[in-house]
């Protein structure tokens, strides 16, 4: 559904999934800057949207997913995956509960297999699920990854009217990217662990009871060595381009990963995130598409957690 905020004066369309927002407003490196010093919004409205309600639905999630929903208190954002029996990633959400239901945001194009496969997991539980679309994800920068704002459809014109200025989505995937936050779909593929990108923490909550793929996660993370890495790629700017998603990352002529998300950073320049296979060495220089890449490590080779600071 494309976002009414495109109306917004030098609002540029982004492009795929990302195309029904604002790739920028104008400046990117502007908005970077003023999302950097805690200023201005990000509109994510073409992010799905799905609601778990029910008397049983904290419960019935803190079964199912990888976080610990057992008393999660309202107004509390979380993040949480849904994984295979192999433990590899097949969804991935954040979401808050209103003491009602939780709402929950995901990729765009997401929300309605994450909808289908929590109705196959009802049975008797007394919860309703439904993919909504009168509700729209917002972002503004704050302490870590900053805060979604959930906002009526409907009042998004008097949202950014209060809380101008208007950044666009490049702006918040270069900070994003500098993170070292990954995104499903982009940064991922079918076979990525919890381990592997930095989720262990932020959406995976080790002292809980048992859940799908819960077996690999607890194995990595004791034994440590997960097979692959995410790492932030410092790109060769002298060429003006940025790589397509999936291109090969390679080490002395070897294919040794892939690239996912890639933006231009106002003070970093070309940066990239990539998954790359364990052993590679952390002061290794690399290729992507043709041009240099140095390294930068996110995820810890050896024990799998998240090390690069969230700013």
């Amino acid at each position: 559904m494309q976002s009414p905020l495109l109306a917004l004066p030098g609002a540029v369309a982004g492009d795929g999934i990302d195309a029904p927002v604002a790739a920028h407003y104008g400046s990117f490196n502007t908005e970077q800057r003023s999302l950097a010093r805690g200023d201005g919004f990000v509109d994510l409205s073409h992010r799905d949207v799905v609601r778990i309600s029910g008397p049983e639905r904290l419960s019935w999630l803190h079964n199912l997913t990888t976080q610990y929903f057992d008393g999660l208190a309202p107004g509390t954002w979380t993040q949480a995956l849904v994984l295979s029996p192999q433990g590899h990633v097949e969804h991935a959400f954040t979401g808050v509960d209103d003491g009602e239901a939780f709402t929950a945001h995901t990729e765009p194009g997401a929300g309605a297999a994450l909808a289908e496969w929590l109705e196959r997991m009802k049975f008797m539980t007394r919860v309703e699920v439904s993919l909504v679309d009168d509700v729209a994800v917002m972002w503004r920068p704050g302490e870590g990854i900053g805060r979604y704002d959930l906002v009526p459809r409907d009042r998004l014109e008097a949202y950014a009217e209060a809380a101008g200025p208007a950044c666009g989505l490049w702006a918040f995937e270069a900070l994003r990217i500098e993170r070292g936050e990954p995104r499903l779909g982009l940064d991922t593929d079918h076979r990525t662990i919890p381990n592997e990108v930095g989720w262990i923490g932020a959406a995976v909550h080790l002292d809980k009871g048992c859940y799908r793929g819960q077996e690999t996660v607890a194995r990595v993370h004791t034994l440590g060595r997960p097979p692959r890495r995410l790492v932030l790629l410092h790109l060769d700017g002298s060429e003006n381009r940025l790589p397509p998603v999936g291109s090969p990352v390679s080490y002395e002529g070897r294919d040794v990963g892939f690239v996912g998300s890639s933006a231009r950073h106002h003070e970093l320049g070309p940066i990239a995130l990539a998954l790359v296979k364990r052993n590679v060495p952390v002061d290794a220089a690399l290729t992507v598409d043709e041009m240099p890449a140095a390294q930068e490590v996110v995820v810890d080779p050896e024990v799998g957690l998240h090390v690069r600071p969230l700013r």
